[in-house]
C-alpha cells in the first residue's frame, strides 16, 4: 500500500513535504506510511488517493488494503521482544514465495535449533532476563513453521560460508544437534542448502556480506505482485532495497556464490561430517 501511494504521489508531481502540508500530516508520518512502517486509516488513504488523482478502482483497492493493515500477524504476540522494525521483515518473509539467502557467519534464523538460537540471543542481549531471552528464542522458532506450512511453503535456497559449519557455537552438543537439524531441513522438497568452501577463494559474497532476496507471488498474467526485495540484517539497523538495479546487483552476487558452492550432496556430506566431529568431542 505504501509503495503504491508513493508512486501515485510522485506521478502527481508532489514532494513529500508538499503532500504532507495539503493532507495536514507530518512529512515523517508520510514517509513512514510510504515505507510500510506504519498503517494508515482508510479515510486517510482515500484522502491521499483523491489528492493524487487515483482512479476509483485503485482507490477502492487501497482503501481495502488499509483495512487489511489493521489485522495483526501471529508475531505481534511477541511485540515486547521484537527488535524495532523487525515486524516488517517477518511480514515480508511470510508473504514471500522464494528466498535466496547467503550467510557468511551463522546458521540462518529459519534453520536454527532452539539451543543454537538461545546461545546467540543470550550473547547479543546480555542485559535481558531469562524470560525475555526465552521469548526471543520462541519467536525465532515460531518463524520456522513457514517452511512446513500446508499452503504453499516458500522455496528456500541457502548458501553458507564454510566457516558457518566449522565455527563452534554453544559447544559440541549444541553444534552437533544444529548440524543434524540442518541436514534434516535440507531434505525438505522446497529447501536447498549449499556450502561455499574456503577453496572457492574470492567470490561476491565476500564483498556483499549477509543478505536475502525475497520474491513474491505472481499475478494471473505473470507480473510481480510486489518487487523483489533485498534484506540485510545489520548490527545497528536493517537494510531494505527494492530498486531494480540494486536487486539485480545482489541477484548476480547470489548466482556467483551459488555457482562456486559445493553441490547439494557434497554440502550435505560436509554438514554430516562436521556433526559427527562434534559428537566425538
Amino acid at each position: 500500500m505504501g509503495r503504491i501511494l508513493g508512486d501515485l504521489r510522485e506521478r502527481a508531481g508532489l514532494r513529500v513535504n508538499a503532500a504532507a502540508k495539503l493532507l495536514e500530516r507530518s512529512p515523517t508520518t508520510m514517509w513512514r506510511v510510504e515505507q510500510g512502517k506504519v498503517s494508515s486509516r482508510a479515510v486517510e488513504v482515500k484522502a491521499m488517493c483523491d489528492l493524487y488523482g487515483a482512479s476509483a478502482t485503485l482507490t477502492e483497492a487501497l482503501v481495502g488494503l488499509a483495512h487489511e493493515t489493521k489485522a495483526k500477524g501471529w508475531w505481534h504476540a511477541y511485540g515486547d521482544v521484537l527488535p524495532e522494525g523487525f515486524d516488517l521483515y517477518i511480514g515480508l518473509e511470510e508473504a514471500a514465495t522464494r528466498l535466496d539467502w547467503y550467510e557468511p557467519e551463522l546458521i540462518p534464523g529459519l534453520l536454527q535449533t532452539d539451543e543454537y538460537a538461545r546461545t546467540i540471543i543470550t550473547e547479543d542481549n546480555p542485559d535481558e532476563d531469562a524470560g525475555e531471552i526465552e521469548q526471543r528464542v520462541q519467536l525465532r522458532i515460531k518463524r520456522q513453521t513457514l517452511l512446513t506450512r500446508v499452503t504453499q511453503p516458500p522455496t528456500l535456497n541457502v548458501v553458507l560460508n564454510e566457516a558457518v559449519v566449522r565455527r563452534s557455537i554453544g559447544g559440541n552438543n549444541v553444534m552437533a544437534g544444529q548440524l543434524r537439524h540442518l541436514a534434516k531441513v535440507g531434505d525438505l522438497p522446497t529447501v536447498t542448502i549449499k556450502v561455499v568452501p574456503f577453496a572457492a577463494g574470492l567470490h561476491r559474497g565476500v564483498m556483499a556480506g549477509q543478505f536475502q532476496i525475497l520474491r513474491f507471488p505472481l499475478t494471473g498474467n505473470g507480473s510481480e505482485t510486489e518487487p523483489p526485495t533485498v534484506y540485510s540484517d545489520g548490527y545497528t539497523g536493517d537494510l531494505y532495497l527494492d530498486k531494480p538495479k540494486e536487486v539485480e546487483r545482489y541477484d548476480h552476487a547470489f548466482h556467483d556464490i551459488w555457482a562456486k558452492a559445493m553441490s547439494e550432496e557434497a554440502s550435505q556430506r560436509l554438514i554430516l561430517e562436521m556433526a559427527g566431529h562434534y559428537e566425538k568431542g
